[in-house]
């Protein structure tokens, strides 16, 4: 067993090149960066690197790659979440080979299960793999990990370290928090729901596996080390900051599009998604860029739009139509017909 994981890591996404393939040397570039910035670990083949859209043995290379550049500075928490239990049981043998410091599991998805299949599924899992397992619960996605399940879980099997949860839910994650940490105080528990981090962390979670620093590390990995020595004064300003990229990056574009949108602005090349847009969706992640292009100049981390950044009302719709037409007024001005 190695030591607990806790701080900010990156549910990092894969570029492509212009055949729509692995760009390996740009995703080394990335890794490099993310870990320079600060974050305590990264996190591939998770949601937000869309491991659905890539193949089993693409899902390999990645951690392999990741693994590769990483050279053992941070945690790399690896994304082995797959249709069967041979699968997900050969990613744990793979990835234990390659140096990840532990896998993450979502339950079963597709069919809905009961709280006795999750816990037979991962009970498997945790008398079976050579590398140390932390559950993941996204009910929007796959089946739900309740408390019972987890306290039990937590209790019977060593393996199983931690806890990844996405429901954004605080009250169910004092729940788990109670339930298991008297029982298991090495256990880890994970938000992946970027807009509770500073009360998740004031609550007692260790971490969270966050998009947002997938953008913004810097600023995550601030936030992060405010809310662990005790000033929430600070830490509340940028948390309202960090809600405010994260709904723009989720909520105006298909997921997790609004986030590759935001790591092209901080200078790098991810390419187009497996997933085909309509002329419709294009015209709409454009005007996304430019509002994230003002969000992110605002840290400081990018130079402000030509056409200057409207100011912000909070609501996502408004704002990107005023953006929208700041552009097209800056273009006629351009061409004199204004």
């Amino acid at each position: 067993m190695g030591t607990k994981l806790t701080g900010v890591f990156t549910p990092n996404m894969v570029p492509l090149d212009a055949r729509g393939d692995i760009n390996e040397a740009e995703l080394r570039r990335y890794v490099d960066w993310l870990i320079v910035k600060g974050v305590h670990g990264l996190y591939p083949n998770g949601s937000t690197g869309e491991f659905t859209r890539f193949t089993v043995e693409e899902r390999r290379r990645i951690i392999k790659i990741v693994c590769d550049e990483n050279r053992g500075r941070v945690p790399i928490l690896a994304g082995a979440a797959e249709a069967n239990i041979k699968e997900p049981l050969a990613a744990c043998e793979a990835y234990h080979e390659y140096g990840a410091r532990a896998v993450a599991i979502v339950s079963p998805f597709y069919y809905k299960l009961s709280p006795d299949s999750v816990y037979a599924y991962f009970r498997e899992i945790a008398l079976n793999s050579p590398i140390d397992v932390t559950l993941y619960n996204i009910p929007m996605f796959a089946s739900p990990i309740d408390v019972p399940t987890i306290a039990r879980l937590a209790g019977e099997f060593p393996r199983i370290i931690g806890i990844k949860d996405s429901s954004g839910d605080v009250a169910e994650m004092l729940r788990m928090i109670a339930a298991v940490r008297p029982i298991r105080p090495d256990f880890s528990f994970l938000t992946g729901w970027d807009a509770v981090l500073v009360p998740m962390i004031a609550m007692g979670v260790d971490g969270g596996t966050n998009a947002v620093s997938g953008i913004v590390p810097e600023l995550m990995r601030k936030l992060y080390d405010l809310v662990a020595a005790g000033n929430l004064t600070d830490a509340q300003p940028l948390q309202l900051r960090v809600i405010e990229l994260f709904d723009a990056m989720i909520y105006t574009a298909d997921f997790p599009e609004g986030v590759r949108s935001a790591v092209e602005l901080r200078g790098f090349n991810f390419g187009e998604s497996r997933q085909p847009m309509s002329e419709a969706q294009r015209l709409d992640k454009a005007a996304l860029g430019q509002v994230l292009k003002c969000i992110l100049s605002d840290f400081g981390y990018v130079d402000e739009p030509v056409e200057g950044c409207p100011t912000r009302t909070g609501n996502m719709d408004t704002d990107r139509i005023a953006q929208i037409t700041a552009g097209v007024m800056n273009r006629l001005r351009e061409k004199g017909v204004l």
